[in-house]
């Protein structure tokens, strides 16, 4: 596999000081019509045609908050995302990835505006947020409801995500099903897999220690595009590291993938 080199309106939204000397954060912007449908926005100070990565939390699609990522590079943008949630403004598994989607079109139709670059939106999410970035970067017909090709994404970065279809998008689609019965239809990434996607990486934590089939559904997935021509598709397993812990573990390689995507573009 690849190898990777390692180390709204204006008037609703408020305009502070990020913790980051060199950054700045506008916070809740509204990217479509639902209240949930929010987004904080952390940019480099004096800078421009800078990367950026849209986030999608984690929480198993029923519950979770918006959160940033911690990354070194301050140089790197960040819009962090609310969506609906599963029986908490959703219904239904598609909403969510609609709600996904949308955050994303906004950031790449609006990302200049404060200094950044539209060709350089990444898409990065943990566990349920990384089921939401391979169904967006990967199932091109939510991103065309926005005028956009999922193939314009500078990449996508999926930590412990389900590559097969979500167990709580089954379980309010009336699946009754035992949660670890692999399922894949349309709403799972492993249906959309090939060679015309985005520059892909999946990290997940070691069995037994990650969330049980998790690394091997995500192996499944990289091993499957590369198989149908990827070129840019890259599996992490990282050592010892369970469900949670990957997600911090994973933040160098996803500034590393970040930083290889765009000098591999010049």
């Amino acid at each position: 596999m690849n190898k990777i080199r390692y180390p709204a309106t204006f008037a609703a939204c408020l305009l502070a000081a990020s913790l980051h000397a060199k950054t700045q954060t506008v916070t809740g912007i509204s990217y479509a019509e639902w209240p949930e449908c929010r987004l904080d926005l952390r940019v480099p100070v004096d800078a421009t045609g800078f990367p950026t990565v849209v986030f999608f939390h984690g929480g198993g699609m029923t519950k979770g908050r918006r959160t940033f990522l911690r990354l070194e590079d301050d140089k790197v943008a960040q819009a962090a995302v609310d969506y609906r949630l599963l029986g908490k403004g959703a219904n239904r598994g598609e909403e969510c990835i609609a709600d996904a989607a949308a955050a994303v079109a906004w950031t790449v139709k609006h990302i200049a505006e404060y200094g950044g670059a539209p060709g350089r939106v990444f898409v990065s999410g943990m566990s349920a947020g990384g089921y939401l970035t391979l169904m967006v970067g990967m199932d091109p017909k939510y991103l065309a409801v926005h005028g956009l090709e999922n193939t314009a994404l500078a990449g996508l970065v999926a930590i412990s995500g389900q590559a097969t279809k979500h167990f709580a998008v089954r379980k309010f689609a009336g699946d009754q099903d035992p949660q670890f019965v692999p399922k894949i239809d349309e709403l799972a990434p492993l249906a959309h897999v090939g060679a015309n996607l985005p520059p892909l990486l999946c990290i997940c934590g070691e069995p037994p220690y990650e969330w049980k089939c998790r690394s091997e559904e995500n192996r499944l997935l990289v091993a499957s595009c590369l198989a149908l021509g990827h070129r840019r598709a890259t599996f992490l397993e990282l050592p010892r590291c369970d469900h949670a812990s990957v997600f911090p573990a994973s933040m160098p390689y996803l500034e590393s993938f970040v930083k290889d995507k765009l000098d591999n573009r010049r």
